[in-house]
């Protein structure tokens, strides 16, 4: 096996999005209000953000496409979330968060279709992922609904459980030279 140019970047890419995904949902599921919404703005720019988009970068160096659209996309995301919350862009009315959100649905869909070949773990990412946007576009669709706003809270709660999961077997398993943390490749 010829030795890689650069470390798996996969762990440190979910990291980013298991942590900030997190506070973000914590706040949708209504655990910490503001806190969670705060600390999800500070993670979106930086952890949630930046890094995931570099994890991407690095994948493109590693010519793993999917975890490279995933974690650039997903880094652009956080930080396309992260303007419209910090930046109230006018005009864009009630249904402007649904929209964005209504994008990203479709993306993680045709996404969880490609992480069937990846491994157990990052399917169960991705289809708690889906699971979660669907919730969160129709939560905010037209005047909001708070009740499914909530239950894609608890879903993307779980989403960062399981990506938190495959980070961590990303760099347990690496460290250690053996399958510590399986994920239960499918491929």
């Amino acid at each position: 096996m010829a030795e890689e140019r650069v470390a798996d970047p996969g762990p440190l890419g979910l990291a980013g999005f298991a942590m900030t995904t997190f506070c973000l949902s914590s706040a949708n599921a209504n655990l910490w209000k503001g806190a969670g919404v705060a600390a999800a703005l500070a993670l979106a720019f930086f952890y949630g953000g930046s890094i995931q988009l570099l994890a991407g970068m690095w994948e493109f160096v590693r010519k793993n496409t999917f975890a490279a659209v995933a974690f650039s996309s997903y880094g652009a995301f956080w930080l396309a979330f992260y303007a419209l919350e910090k930046f109230n862009i006018p005009g864009g009315g009630t249904d402007t968060v649904g929209i964005f959100l209504l994008g990203w649905t479709i993306f993680t869909l045709y996404m969880t279709l490609a992480a069937l070949k990846t491994s157990n773990a990052i399917l169960v990412v991705f289809v708690l992922l889906s699971i979660t946007f669907i919730f969160l576009t129709i939560g905010n669709w037209g005047t909001g609904h708070a009740s499914i706003v909530h239950i894609g809270g608890w879903t993307g709660i779980a989403t960062a459980i399981a990506a938190w999961y495959a980070s961590a077997a990303g760099v347990v398993n690496a460290t250690h030279g053996k399958v510590v943390l399986p994920v239960g490749p499918r491929g």
